[in-house]
């Protein structure tokens, strides 16, 4: 029989104890998500403020041959992601969450630092959009370590029956981020005049990133380490050869990620262009309907997280990809000839609550199907692959099908990877029952990939 103080014993062959402080948690926690929140406020302010920096570092062409080089810059740092996830899941398996946490934060501080204090091309010629390139390589590479390792340490800091309301945070520091950004530039642009922006003002963003940065730092030491030494000492710890042992949970990784990241872009990224291109919406009526959706879709990741914990995470991935699949296309052909902005804003929050379902347990879902030695490496890994794959090209994919009037494809294309992830969904066993954090750890044997012989 356990002692009192001991709730469980993981698959991991950790003690989880059941007394441990909740401020150690809490504490930990906040230190992932402050993190998180960080590293997308600087990602995403890049975007926000690229209109006011490309004549700065690609000053030959029109305004639009401008825009487009400092969009193939910021695909570049999501292109990166992979690698990112690829190197800090390592020093997350093999030095640690914590370690690995730390430099991922020191290296989007260095790229965001780098671009608020970048000489433009007028003053040192071709080096300077070849700087901005070397910043967005840093920042990529930052974003990509952030979410494997931070869903990784949420799900084992978590306690157990409340993963999903832990997780929960992980999504809502990302709103959050890209929420200040745009609150930022906003600020920015009503507090100084559109010359000075062009000239010094959009430096101000990645400044104030970079500055935060160093809290979080502060923040991240006093985090309590969650991996063993004994698991980071391993033979097959973080290792490509010992992820592949895990190849039914590295495929459901990458079917649960081609759906949910693609829906997520459209319904946040993605569905500001659309309703202004597509459904001819005015921009600031837009801007309004988002900046709203939002928030009211990172309010909601605590509550879905809840429901998580209540009926299941495996149920919770069907009622997403399930609701995903049927309501997706019929949602987009409505904003696409939607004019009243109270209804865009009904159908836009319609989307955004079918990714409920799938946000709050979007890290602790992957988390849960890998032991602690190549946890942070499956989760980061395969989640940075189909999440550039699917979600860093599904803005070009519906652009380019709209501009070749084909537009409805794009919408049976987010449906039918959200048929995808269903059917993983299906094949994936009871995690309580299962899964690595909670459970017997036997979720490879238990998978539906092996009872129906698929693998």
């Amino acid at each position: 029989m356990l002692p009192k103080d001991v709730a469980h014993m993981g698959a991991d062959g950790r003690l989880l104890a059941a007394q441990e402080p909740i401020q150690s948690r809490v504490k930990g926690i906040i230190g992932a998500c402050s993190g998180n929140l960080v590293e997308w406020y600087d990602f995403f302010v890049y975007a926000y403020t690229s209109i006011y920096f490309a004549s700065a570092f690609f000053p030959s062409g029109n305004q639009l041959s401008q825009l487009l080089a400092t969009a193939g810059v910021f695909a570049v740092g999501f292109f990166m992601r992979p690698l990112g996830g690829w190197i800090f899941g390592w020093i997350a398996d093999t030095r640690g969450r914590k370690i690995s946490m730390i430099i991922s934060v020191f290296m989007m501080c260095a790229g965001s630092l780098m671009i608020s204090v970048l000489p433009t091309y007028q003053t040192i010629g071709v080096a300077a959009p070849v700087l901005l390139v070397v910043a967005r390589l840093l920042q990529g590479l930052s974003v990509g370590a952030e979410y494997g390792t931070g869903a990784t340490y949420i799900s084992e800091a978590s306690v157990a029956g409340r993963r999903g309301f832990f997780g929960s945070f992980q999504y809502f520091t990302i709103v959050a981020g890209q929420l200040l950004a745009l609150l930022t530039v906003t600020v920015l642009q009503h507090t100084l005049s559109h010359t000075e922006l062009m000239e010094w003002g959009w430096r101000i963003p990645f400044f104030m990133g970079a500055m935060s940065s160093i809290v979080v730092v502060y923040l991240r030491r006093a985090m309590t380490e969650t991996v063993s030494m004994q698991e980071m000492k391993r033979k097959d710890a973080g290792s490509i050869f010992g992820l592949l042992q895990h190849k039914r949970a590295v495929l459901l990784v990458l079917a649960f990620t081609a759906g949910g990241s693609l829906y997520f872009y459209t319904f946040t990224t993605y569905m500001q262009k659309f309703l202004v291109v597509s459904a001819g919406m005015n921009p600031e009526t837009v801007s309004i309907i988002m900046t709203a959706s939002l928030v009211l879709f990172m309010l909601c990741q605590p509550i879905f997280g809840l429901l998580a914990d209540k009926i299941g995470i495996r149920t919770n991935m069907l009622l997403f990809s399930g609701l995903a699949t049927l309501l997706v296309a019929p949602i987009l052909f409505a904003l696409h000839s939607v004019t009243n902005p109270y209804a865009a804003f009904g159908l836009v929050v319609s989307g955004l609550l079918i990714a409920s379902f799938y946000t709050p347990i979007a890290g602790i879902v992957k988390a849960d199907l890998f032991p602690a030695t190549v946890r942070a490496l499956g989760v980061g890994l395969p989640y940075a692959l189909a999440n550039a794959t699917f979600g860093g090209t599904a803005e070009y994919a519906a652009l380019s099908l709209h501009s070749a009037h084909i537009e409805s494809y794009f919408f049976f294309y987010v449906a039918a990877l959200a048929a995808v992830t269903f059917i993983a969904s299906t094949l994936m066993s009871d995690l309580a029952k299962h899964g690595y954090l909670d459970g017997s750890g036997r979720i490879e044997a238990n998978t539906g990939f092996r009872r129906r012989g698929l693998l």
